[in-house]
């Protein structure tokens, strides 16, 4: 379980109940913290304040998913307007307004932990090659890989499809945020540091004018 909450009290009081409840939980202050928690780690759950110094964390989980990310996510939030109810709901799996009942939210995480062990990813397989979404670990003829969370991301989108050639807008808009420059070299980078990692023989070439292809 993973909280994502700036203020301290909230957040140890949040922590407090759920762990009171028998999870074992993680407690981060920014989202940088909680991108790094999240590459680190697999979760049944997460608990996210919504807006923070750090900024908008439903526009972060918006960029995760577009990523691969599959742990089911609760706002916590003082937004209450129907408008923001409805975007919460299109990006998270859950909404809580403040001021909220802690036996309320314990409950809603409750059924989210059931929902994502009934739906974890399935295991990505090409040739010689294993993506394991939960575990966030990648093999090669058994021997595990060590690679960034953007190659991860990358490789993730071009094994969900493999023999089909993936656009490189699709790519770069999967694993890098609405801020990302489509015309700039920074997927081609990624896909060379790919290649490397994944040695011979290759598996990702270039579809010309398209994008890129990954094949056993």
């Amino acid at each position: 379980m993973l909280v994502l909450e700036d203020d301290e009290n909230m957040r140890l009081a949040v922590g407090g109940s759920l762990r009171g409840a028998g999870f074992a939980v993680d407690q981060v202050a920014d989202l940088a913290a909680a991108d790094e928690a999240l590459w680190v780690n697999r979760y049944d759950c997460a608990v996210f304040d919504r807006k923070l110094p750090s900024g908008d964390s439903l526009r972060f989980v918006r960029a995760k998913r577009a990523a691969g990310l599959a742990t089911p996510v609760l706002f916590l939030t003082a937004l209450d307007s129907v408008d923001d109810r409805i975007a919460g709901l299109a990006d998270g799996d859950d909404y809580l307004v403040k001021p909220f009942d802690m036996a309320e939210l314990v409950a809603r995480v409750r059924s989210l932990c059931r929902r994502s062990a009934i739906g974890r990813p399935p295991v990505l397989r090409c040739g010689d090659l294993e993506l394991d979404p939960a575990s966030r670990q990648v093999r090669r003829g058994g021997i595990l890989l060590t690679l960034t969370p953007r190659e991860f991301a990358v490789l993730e989108l071009l094994m969900a499809t493999p023999g089909t050639p993936v656009r490189r807008d699709a790519l770069i808009a999967g694993a890098w945020d609405e801020m990302a420059d489509p015309t700039s070299n920074i997927l081609d980078v990624v896909i060379r540091q790919l290649r490397r990692k994944l040695h011979h023989p290759p598996m990702i070439h270039t579809v010309h004018r398209v994008g890129y292809r990954i094949d056993p």
